[in-house]
């Protein structure tokens, strides 16, 4: 089991070793996995070197992605796949602003799955079932090679029925599938597609979540439907959009989560904390 992430600051350096503290002290039998961080550029963090079973690698990428939303998890992630050179197993993807809360024991995929996900908070740019392809997700497929396929998810806080479209806040994958290098292989390809880029790829919302778009079609492409786990609501928990999710839906307890996201949030906002958590959370603020 491996876990993955990014650092590029100083900020980030403590958002990391916030991530891990509470993987440590909530990761149950998983608290021990290695975590990889990889850092691109020149940045060298400073304060990892006390933290067991944490390694920090460097991060290379070519000029024209450096600066492209969010390349660098697509790049980080191929690269501990190569690392890894096809040995079956977990590799996970964790955001910096996720916290542990129980032990994500679902990351680790055994013989039974290739891939563990939730479907998107939103639906945001994500494609309706029952309306035809837009020229995004048309030109997403068409490059990867994918049907537009028959099954279908939905998304946690708004409800919407939309082809496989999966977040990419905490995921695991198989990295024997070679399902990571291929995913940075076509980014790379749409990021430098002009026509793709001035056309249906031109505005915010649809560069910041092309990565996982083309996730989303990869998965769909490489994986039979019954070798990918759909994770529970307590994985991924968007504690940064409590206030949008139905309350039949709403986790009432912090503690009841396993990784939850809280992005600009305070994390003691809008749910119940109880110890051991929430001294834990007032002792690491």
């Amino acid at each position: 089991m491996h876990f993955v992430t990014v650092v590029s600051s100083r900020e980030e350096e403590d958002q990391a070793t916030f991530m891990i503290d509470s993987l440590h002290s909530f990761g149950g039998e998983l608290r021990e996995s290695c975590v990889w961080i990889f850092c691109p550029g020149a940045y060298v963090p400073q304060t990892f070197s006390s933290l067991k079973n944490v390694e920090v690698w460097p991060l290379e990428m070519e000029i024209p992605y450096r600066h492209y939303d969010l390349a660098d998890k697509v790049f980080a992630c191929a690269r501990a796949e190569e690392m890894l050179d096809a040995q079956p197993g977990s590799l996970a993807w964790i955001n910096l602003d996720c916290l542990f809360v129980n032990p994500p024991l679902l990351f680790d995929l055994g013989p039974a799955f290739d891939a563990a996900l939730r479907p998107v908070h939103l639906r945001n740019v994500g494609s309706t079932v029952g309306e035809p392809l837009d020229e995004y997700w048309k030109t997403i497929y068409d490059c990867i090679g994918v049907e537009a396929g028959v099954w279908t998810v939905e998304s946690f806080v708004d409800g919407q029925t939309i082809r496989p479209y999966f977040n990419t806040h905490c995921f695991s994958i198989n990295p024997a599938k070679g399902i990571l290098q291929a995913w940075r292989k076509y980014f790379q390809a749409l990021v430098s597609d002009c026509a793709f880029q001035a056309g249906p790829c031109q505005d915010e919302l649809h560069r910041v979540f092309l990565h996982q778009v083309v996730l989303s079609a990869l998965i769909m492409k490489s994986l039979d439907r019954d070798r990918i786990l759909m994770l529970p609501p307590e994985y991924s928990y968007p504690l940064h959009l409590q206030q949008m999710i139905p309350p039949s839906r709403q986790f009432k307890s912090l503690n009841s989560t396993v990784c939850t996201v809280y992005e600009e949030a305070d994390v003691l906002a809008g749910i119940e904390v109880a110890d051991p958590l929430r001294s834990w959370l007032m002792e690491h603020r």
